[in-house]
């Protein structure tokens, strides 16, 4: 079985001063093998996909990881659509510039304080970023900002519940169960309409993977960069405890993993 040290995968209480720091080292150190493990995460991106406009002209994929729906908007808007991937890590862009070149325009910067001009996209499409900005608000509002008027937010993002199982399985008995902190539906829909979108749609979707094992489990976790926060390290005795309690969830599929997923659609 594969040690685990890194088991806090958002801050549940407001993030240090070095928490973009850390956030943007983990999912760097991720980037060459994050492909490998996304297949949750991809899975999670096709709710979105189907919402897509027919056209767009300028196209930010907010949270772009190593460019797999970068390249695919590219693709899906052809010529006419200039794709600018952004993300906080430089090692996902790194690995994105691998593997898609310079057909896309990759940007190292701040969801909060985007380095982009007022009014000039059509589309953001983000999938499972949002959730490690810890200023919703600051984030939701600089989205307004930079999207031409009618132009639309695709986001994909986590609520509480997400990963319960894993928090269940690694609690101790002088820690509470839950290792995450994420915003529910209504903080979303708050945050949207103060940033002054004219049209704000919420949906929630619950949707379950399964893994053979424990180690399968906590590396479809670090092995796309969810480790930012390090817990306290881990005995033998944690890692013996914590199979037999993920064991006795297992379903007839395999251990389960369950996201609780929630699809924003905005309209500036």
């Amino acid at each position: 079985m594969t040690t685990v040290t890194d088991l806090d995968l958002a801050p549940a209480r407001p993030p240090s001063a070095d928490w973009q720091r850390r956030v943007a080292r983990a999912f760097s150190r991720a980037a060459p093998r994050y492909k490998c493990f996304a297949a949750a995460q991809h899975a999670m991106g096709e709710t979105l996909w189907t919402q897509l406009p027919a056209r767009a002209d300028a196209i930010l994929d907010l949270g772009c990881g190593p460019g797999h729906w970068s390249a695919r908007l590219a693709d899906r808007f052809g010529e006419g659509g200039a794709v600018t991937g952004l993300d906080l890590a430089p090692g996902m862009l790194e690995e994105a510039r691998r593997c898609h070149g310079k057909r896309i325009h990759w940007l190292c910067a701040d969801a909060a304080a985007l380095p982009l001009p007022d009014a000039g996209l059509d589309l953001v499409f983000s999938n499972l970023a949002l959730q490690w900005c810890p200023d919703l608000e600051a984030v939701l509002a600089e989205l307004h900002r930079v999207l031409r008027p009618g132009g639309r937010a695709l986001i994909n993002t986590l609520m509480p519940g997400t990963l319960a199982e894993v928090s269940e399985a690694w609690s101790r008995p002088s820690q509470p169960a839950a290792l995450l902190d994420f915003r529910d539906a209504a903080c979303h829909h708050r945050a949207a309409r103060l940033a002054g979108f004219s049209r704000i749609g919420v949906g929630a979707t619950t949707q379950r993977f399964h893994y053979p094992d424990l180690a399968a489990v906590m590396a479809s976790i670090k092995g796309v960069g969810a480790q930012a926060a390090r817990g306290a390290g881990l005995t033998r005795a944690d890692l013996t405890r914590a199979t037999r309690r993920y064991e006795a969830l297992r379903e007839p599929a395999g251990l389960p993993v369950t996201y609780h997923l929630l699809t924003l659609e905005l309209e500036r």
